[in-house]
């Protein structure tokens, strides 16, 4: 008997891996969190599964679903939105798993933050204006966020910040955000990635906090499964092109323009072909 944590993707039913949709298909047993998955993606379960939403559950409800699904030697995949490695709360579950001395794997999943990238058409770092992503929350009752890594600090950086549970507290964000971006700082509101109801709201720090006072932009409409990127990479200014695949630059794989004698290696292979 094993459990599988598998990442459900931020939420179209066509962004879980083909090992978590294989896994899905053969397990008999399935947890899932209906408050962040949404059902569409319970069609790779297999007909006859016995599928439990764990959002009305206990960590100690969960747990007892653990122990019949051992006592009757059945694998459990256990499905959660985005990725496992963020804000998954897995930990706690694994924790248990050990101490009932069952066996658990981990299937990574999509991302929402990556998710919400791709909507926006946006690559999230940029060569000579932003190479680090920071990945936070806003606090919340469930797990507040230590003082040292509040928005604020962060933003401090003027990295491309990705902030998850965004919405419940959109107005302070922004206010914190300006301590330390530009209100030209560009700014996307992303509800939903992925999800057949996605939404989108582009602006810049300054413009949002204004819509906002004007009521514009309302707070509630944002709530849960909202993330906020900010950050100068999100701008469509064309900018400074990375070297990667410029014709003068020279690497392992290929020799650039400015490289005045090739290499042995290509010297004998271009003679080879020219024979």
């Amino acid at each position: 008997m094993k459990v599988y944590f598998i990442g459900a993707g931020p939420g179209a039913a066509d962004l879980i891996t083909l090992r978590g949709s294989r896994l899905l298909g053969s397990a008999p047993m399935v947890l899932y969190a209906g408050s962040l998955v949404p059902t569409e993606m319970l069609q790779h379960c297999r007909a006859d599964a016995e599928i439990l939403d764990t959002a009305t559950l206990s960590l100690d409800e969960q747990e007892a679903c653990y122990r019949r699904a051992q006592a009757e030697d059945k694998d459990v995949a256990r499905l959660h939105s985005g990725d496992p490695a963020i804000y998954g709360a897995t930990a706690e579950q694994m924790r248990r798993l050990e101490a009932l001395g069952i066996e658990y794997e981990i299937v990574p999943g999509v991302s929402s933050f990556t998710a919400a990238a791709a909507a926006l058409g946006s690559e999230l770092t940029r060569p000579a204006v932003s190479q680090s992503i920071i990945l936070t929350r806003v606090s919340g009752r469930a797990s507040a966020v230590p003082e040292l890594e509040s928005i604020a600090r962060f933003a401090e950086h003027q990295a491309t910040m990705c902030i998850f549970l965004s919405g419940q507290r959109l107005k302070q964000t922004v206010a914190d955000l300006l301590l330390h971006y530009s209100p030209a700082t560009p700014v996307a509101l992303v509800h939903r990635a992925s999800w057949a109801d996605q939404r989108i709201h582009r602006s810049t720090l300054g413009t949002l906090q204004a819509e906002m006072k004007s009521s514009k932009v309302k707070q509630k409409d944002w709530l849960l499964t909202t993330l906020l990127l900010v950050g100068p990479a999100l701008s469509s200014e064309v900018g400074v092109e990375s070297s990667l695949y410029a014709a003068g630059f020279t690497h392992i794989f290929r020799d650039g323009t400015d490289r005045k004698k090739p290499r042995a290696s290509k010297a004998k292979s271009t003679a080879k072909d020219v024979a």
